[in-house]
């Protein structure tokens, strides 16, 4: 893809400034781990139960008349197609979306519900990518990738911005530290960016974490070959973007992967104690935090990034298994 423009600061604050008319703060909690104050902004209640609203609007909004008109596709397994499902009927914008035909039936149902078309493929043997690029040039239509795209990115950069004007009025300074899931790298990238003085830590299911190996690496590692199952249906990306990378390898970002018990437990965790839904996916910055793999520290902010489950797998992964009843035992 031809990248027309790099993403920047100024246009995270932008895109804060455009979500912050049309939609009021998601909220944020505060819980104490092993002593201290932790930040956890639930972009789970987002009105599409996900932060990718965010992104879709700042990109929709940028359309001129003659590009509204002709329409929007995307391609995603859920979350990103409900947003820009969102976006595209608020606007009164065609959306076409390229879904995977085994993703959760609440997604796939929600973004029915909000009026866009849903293309199904199958993951295992067809390109996503190229499906909804011969679309895009079939109808005229735009592109609306889920990560790779300056706009894209900006506008997950908002909940960085929103976070921490929170955070500052709760007498909790200026985020440090932000634990963020990471699938494509949009959101942890557009953070980065409007949040220029915090570390960030990306974190990922195991088997699927590309983007740490990336920034060890120093340059774009792809998934592996025969890559694991995971309940982390938002985070199977096989390949992050340069765009992203450079991002977060500009600003020695760092990652960490969880496994499937960790993200289960954190969800458990969420339930409980912050009475929130979280998906699997985005419970895995809150699954590193909780098994030790991050060490919790003033200035802390946690992305749960995503509460749509499927109402059958989320029941069986909140009810505690002999093995992880006590997984973390010594927190409140």
């Amino acid at each position: 893809m031809t990248i027309v423009r790099q993403p920047t600061r100024a246009g995270v604050r932008d895109a804060a400034a455009k979500i912050a008319a049309i939609l009021p703060p998601t909220p944020l909690f505060t819980h104490e781990i092993n002593g201290v104050t932790v930040a956890f902004k639930a972009e789970s209640l987002q009105p599409i139960g996900a932060f990718k609203l965010r992104g879709a609007w700042h990109r929709l909004t940028a359309l001129d008349d003659a590009q509204r008109a002709k329409g929007v596709v995307a391609f995603s397994s859920g979350n990103h197609a409900q947003g820009v499902a969102w976006a595209a009927r608020r606007l009164g914008i065609p959306a076409t979306i390229v879904m995977p035909a085994d993703a959760p039936k609440a997604k796939r149902d929600g973004t029915l519900a909000l009026g866009a078309e849903v293309v199904p493929y199958d993951r295992a043997t067809e390109d996503r990518v190229r499906i909804a690029a011969q679309l895009a040039e079939a109808r005229g239509a735009t592109l609306v990738p889920s990560f790779d795209d300056p706009w894209i990115i900006e506008g997950q950069g908002s909940v960085g911005i929103e976070a921490r004007r929170q955070m500052e009025a709760m007498g909790l300074g200026e985020p440090a530290h932000v634990v963020v899931p990471c699938g494509g790298g949009g959101l942890a990238s557009g953070i980065a960016l409007g949040l220029a003085e915090a570390r960030i830590t990306v974190v990922e299911p195991e088997g699927w974490d590309d983007m740490r190996h990336s920034l060890e690496a120093s340059w774009v590692e792809p998934v592996g070959p025969n890559p694991p199952p995971t309940a982390c249906d938002a985070l199977q990306t096989p390949e992050v973007s340069p765009l992203t990378f450079e991002v977060l390898a500009r600003r020695d970002a760092t990652g960490v992967a969880v496994s499937e018990a960790e993200v289960r437990a954190a969800q458990r965790w969420a339930a409980s104690v912050l009475h929130l839904v979280v998906e699997p996916g985005g419970s895995v910055g809150l699954a590193a935090l909780l098994a030790g793999k991050v060490a919790p520290e003033p200035g802390m902010l946690v992305i749960l990034s995503g509460g749509n489950v499927d109402i059958d797998a989320y029941a069986k992964a909140i009810a505690p298994e002999p093995a992880e009843a006590s997984a973390f035992p010594a927190l409140a």
